[in-house]
């Protein structure tokens, strides 16, 4: 049996609708659309995007904004039924290498009910930094975590 490959790369307009795929079954209540895609990979000077791929097929991607010395991830997804496999800690090893020696802090929000990430987040040495009010619509917070990327403390 052959090995899978996987790869990170930059990602490219041919990408946006895997990209948007996985966005829809990921986010269900609040998925980017493809035209928020073609504006942060074509226009947003500060966006940087990027896909995994399994056997040249997209199955995950993050996008990160970086401004001077300052980071924020923006979307990170895994196809469903590739999750469980270690492939969003891959992508999150990936941006913080991208992110440094730049970047002193990197930050995103997360759903509060979101276990799983939260975990594989404080498991990459994030910390709780307060909580977005119906960041997700309605009822729907989301936790801001932090990284120190340049190794001061909080």
């Amino acid at each position: 049996m052959a090995k899978e490959s996987v790869n990170i790369r930059k990602m490219e307009p041919k990408d946006i609708l895997d990209v948007q795929h996985i966005e829809i079954v990921s986010f269900v209540d609040s998925p980017w659309t493809k035209e928020t895609y073609v504006y942060e990979i074509h226009k947003n000077q500060f966006a940087h995007y990027f896909v995994l791929e399994k056997n040249n097929n997209v199955i995950g991607y993050i996008g990160v904004w970086i401004v001077i010395d300052d980071a924020q991830i923006t979307t990170i997804a895994i196809k469903p039924e590739e999750r469980g496999n270690g492939y969003a800690s891959q992508l999150m090893d990936f941006i913080i290498d991208y992110c440094q020696p730049s970047v002193k802090q990197l930050s995103l929000e997360v759903n509060v009910n979101n276990e799983s990430a939260i975990h594989l987040y404080e498991s990459k040495g994030f910390v709780y930094g307060g909580i977005r009010k119906d960041y997700y619509g309605i009822g729907k917070d989301a936790h801001v975590m932090w990284v120190r990327l340049d190794g001061e403390k909080y």
